[in-house]
């Protein structure tokens, strides 16, 4: 499954004359163009989609649906380990469960 998830911007940095930040979903960080939202800044709460801020918003609607989007297990299907997931899915043990 690929959301758009809303995130944070915590950093931003030009690479290879590309504007690149450092996105925080919920605890989960990751690298996210912003090459379509150039004018975005750091505090900025944005949707990502397939790796890009697609659209800028507000604070209260970003943590409303990353709280949402927790409670269904979803962050954890969207950013957590996809082989484990994989093999969770496939009935598989991969050694790495708790108990």
């Amino acid at each position: 499954m690929c959301l758009a998830v809303p995130g944070k911007i915590l950093e931003m940095e030009e690479r290879d004359g590309t504007m690149m930040a450092e996105v925080d979903f919920g605890g989960v960080h990751k690298d996210v163009c912003l090459q379509y939202i150039p004018d975005a800044a750091v505090g900025d709460y944005v949707i990502v989609h397939v790796g890009f801020a697609i659209q800028r918003l507000d604070e209260e609607s970003a943590m409303k649906t990353l709280a949402e989007f927790e409670q269904l297990g979803i962050l954890e299907e969207e950013f957590g380990d996809q082989f484990a997931l994989a093999a969770k899915q496939a009935g598989l043990s991969t050694g790495t469960e708790k108990s």
